[in-house]
């Protein structure tokens, strides 16, 4: 690939990029047919409302349509000039009703506010070749999470989070109960594209692995990309989460207030200018010592805590402006020996603390087709281990952002755009390693341009090409990416393709040595050798009504040179590079059913994870200069399962987790070696401690599996309160899953036992 991403491939990339870009306005110059385009919201709370269908009828009967997206923002282009009847319906809501003209070249702003009623509606079905309405589906690796989708999985509190839906996915692998860490199709964790409102988001979970940053009271929609990407997204090589929050409520002040065993916490909203300008604060913290230790034999030496804060405003019809802010905190022991309290050890702790704000600008020009957003975003993450005073490994990663989104909205097709620039400064400090490096800051710099659209062909072929250059000046490399997005819709049947090239100078590195580390290092990338990925997913779907639902995906990653810690036989932590290729191959399926009162859903996903690193001296060890292993992450088999049952303002809801065992390193004893350059005396020379391993990664973990249990029930209270109470327990038949082994003393550390629970929430 180095010939076809050179620095001439991207100039050139460049000017074609810039020459489509002319040749559509053009276009857009010369065009005769008129745009109807708004916002549409929630007339109780001011929210904007997704899926909306917007229907314009002429005296012909022939109709033009669309659906609203997550902003509540719907477009229809290509409308000839004349006199249309407008219909915009949504399930639950009185219809809107009105008459429009529209004249040649003119551009129409029409917003939207919708009622709720309890009377049935005739629902209208509009296609629309927009990305992102319709229900949720994965289509290409893309699964849209809603709320409402998060708040079905069972979990230790009545307050759901996005953490807790994603652990139900096939593709998805976590270190369970506790970690805090999400592999996805065979990548690992600082792969991952975490944003919120556009800002990048470090490490958004929490040590307690049912937690992230993210509780679903805060969510509007969630895209979750496994793979295969478009070109809006770059700079890692595994997967996107862009989590896209609630504006807060603009007409009244409502909120709510949770009790559970694990983390307690509420969320506060109301308008600050009524109808203009909206606040929402939400805020958690952990309550581990005062609940579900009341549960336990064992330790639970964790705290943590997250708070969230958005103000959003409609400054004009066509223009908004919001804030958003974040802050999370971990601080956790995961230490079998030292969370012994019979034990008289000092603990060694890791920490880890999340900033995150952004501001983001969005306007839709009053005589242009477009639609413009501007954002803007600080990012900062500090990893300790150790005591908490004196931590000998430290770790930070600071992050300037900017972005700048466009969308042309053309008579056949739009076409999106945007260019990036993103400054970061990296620190690590390693105190008990002995390195070519143990203190260092590095400065890295990314900027570049992308261009995708969507094209149909004859309504059932929709084609979604896409580029994105970029370029890494720090590390005087430039990269062409290409992004391919095919769906072939049959109606009942639904074929989908997904492809495209990746790249990431950015890296975390984490202690391979023992089964469970979290700690991470952010470093660059060596010079000139930038992570690649190259994705490729082949997805069918079947949708038998609005009942039932299949789907099932086929993909493969190509990884190139991967930078992993150096392998080492002494026991220290090390951001010493050995490069690496990969290769990631798998499956998976899911089948959902809802009908009435019941819903389930059954998914399956087996994927193969090998690595082939290259490293002095690996001969000597093994007999051969490379080595072929599966990484600690490879998980073959994964099975998850839930039904829920509803009736009567009751809920009961079950849910089965399966994992089949992931790899670690067995270690059978140790030695003390001494490096003989010289007279040694070996009674005042007592060498340096080597462990003696196994081949790296030919052990196998046990496997992991847990049944969870809720029985949720609401009561409606004066004056527009609900109180829901959960009754739960987590893994019923009391599985002893691993979590942690200490290579060093053997002793381990095991997941979360069975907990009984109540929790309770309070919306006002």
């Amino acid at each position: 690939m180095a010939g076809f991403l050179s620095r001439n491939s991207s100039v050139v990339a460049i000017r074609a990029f810039l020459l489509v870009i002319l040749s559509f306005l053009a276009v857009q110059a010369s065009a005769q047919d008129a745009m109807l385009r708004g916002f549409i919201r929630d007339a109780d709370n001011g929210e904007p409302m997704q899926g909306v269908n917007v229907v314009l009828t002429d005296d012909s009967g022939a109709f033009l349509g669309a659906s609203s997206d997550f902003q509540g923002l719907f477009v229809i282009a290509s409308i000839p000039p004349g006199t249309y009847f407008l219909r915009a319906t949504f399930i639950g809501f009185r219809a809107i009703l009105d008459t429009l003209r529209f004249s040649a070249d003119e551009i129409q702003s029409f917003n939207i506010e919708m009622f709720f009623e309890t009377t049935d509606l005739d629902e209208v079905v509009v296609e629309t070749d927009r990305e992102g309405a319709g229900v949720a589906a994965v289509v290409a690796g893309l699964q849209i999470i809603r709320p409402q989708d998060i708040d079905a999985i069972p979990s230790l509190d009545v307050a759901g989070d996005l953490a807790t839906y994603l652990q139900t996915l096939p593709g998805v692998v976590t270190s369970g109960d506790q970690g805090g860490q999400f592999f996805v199709r065979g990548g690992e964790p600082t792969q991952n594209l975490v944003l919120i409102d556009g800002a990048l988001i470090y490490q958004p979970f929490h040590l307690i692995g049912f937690y992230s940053a993210f509780p679903s009271t805060i969510i509007n929609v969630t895209d979750f990309h496994a793979g295969g990407y478009g070109a809006k997204y770059g700079g890692r090589l595994s997967s996107v989460l862009s989590v896209n929050t609630r504006n807060g409520n603009k007409r009244r002040v409502s909120g709510e207030i949770d009790i559970g065993p694990f983390i307690s916490g509420g969320r506060i909203e109301g308008p600050l200018i009524a109808n203009r300008v909206s606040i929402l604060l939400s805020g958690r913290v952990s309550v581990i010592e005062h609940g579900a230790k009341q549960y336990l034999d064992e330790p639970l030496p964790y705290k943590f805590s997250d708070l969230f804060g958005k103000i959003h405003a409609d400054l004009t019809p066509n223009s908004q402006l919001s804030f958003t802010g974040l802050s999370t905190y971990d601080r956790g022991t995961i230490d079998p020996v030292a969370a012994d309290d019979s034990l008289d050890i000092t603990a060694d702790q890791i920490i880890w603390r999340n900033k995150v704000f952004t501001g983001k600008y969005m306007l839709l020009p009053t005589t242009l087709p477009i639609q413009a957003e501007i954002i803007f975003s600080t990012s900062e993450v500090e990893n300790t281990f150790g005591s908490e005073d004196d931590p000998s490994r430290t770790s930070s990663a600071k992050r300037f952002g900017f972005a700048a989104n466009i969308t042309h909205f053309g008579p056949s097709f739009d076409i999106n755009w945007g260019l990036f620039l993103n400054s970061m400064t990296l620190k690590t400090d390693l105190n008990d390693a002995s390195l070519e490096f143990s203190d260092e800051q590095e400065n890295v710099t990314e900027v570049g341009i992308y261009m995708e659209t969507e094209l149909t062909v004859a309504r059932r072929l929709r084609i979604r090409p896409g580029v994105r250059v970029v370029s890494y000046p720090s590390n005087s490399t430039n990269y062409l990416e290409p992004r391919l997005r095919l769906i072939y819709d049959l109606g009942f049947h639904q074929f989908n393709i997904a492809a495209g090239i990746y790249h990431q100078e950015v890296i975390g590195l984490t202690d391979r040595r023992d089964a469970g580390d979290v700690f991470t290092a952010w470093t660059v990338a060596e010079r000139g050798s930038v992570p690649e990925a190259v994705h490729l997913i082949l997805g069918y779907q079947i949708q038998a009504g609005n009942s039932l639902n299949f789907s099932t995906e086929v993909f493969y990653k190509k990884l190139s040179n991967l930078s992993i810690a150096r392998w080492s036989a002494f026991p220290q932590f090390t951001t010493d590079f050995q490069p690496a290729d990969g290769e990631v191959r798998g499956f998976d399926f899911r089948i959902e059913f809802s009908k009435g009162i019941f819903y389930g859903f059954a998914n399956y996903g087996y994927t193969i994870v090998e690595y082939e690193a290259r490293q002095d001296g690996l001969d000597l060890w093994f007999g051969s200069p490379t080595l072929i292993f599966s990484p600690p992450h490879d998980r073959r088999n994964q099975v998850n399962a839930l039904f829920s049952l509803s009736k009567n303002g009751f809920r009961f809801s079950t849910r089965w987790q399966y994992g089949s065992g992931t790899p670690f390193s067995e270690s059978f004893g140790f030695d003390e070696f001494i490096l003989v350059d010289g007279p040694i005396d070996v009674r005042d020379e007592p060498g340096e401690t080597r462990v003696l391993y196994g081949r790296p990664y030919e052990g196998r973990l046990p496997d992991y599996h847990r049944l969870d249990m809720t029985l949720d029930k609401m009561f409606v209270l004066k004056g527009r309160k609900k109180l829901t109470v959960q009754l739960g327990v987590t893994n019923v038949y009391d599985r002893d899953n691993l979590f942690y082994v200490d290579l060093f003393t053997l002793r381990t550390l095991n997941q979360l036992p069975r907990i009984p629970s109540i929790s309770a929430k309070l919306e006002f």
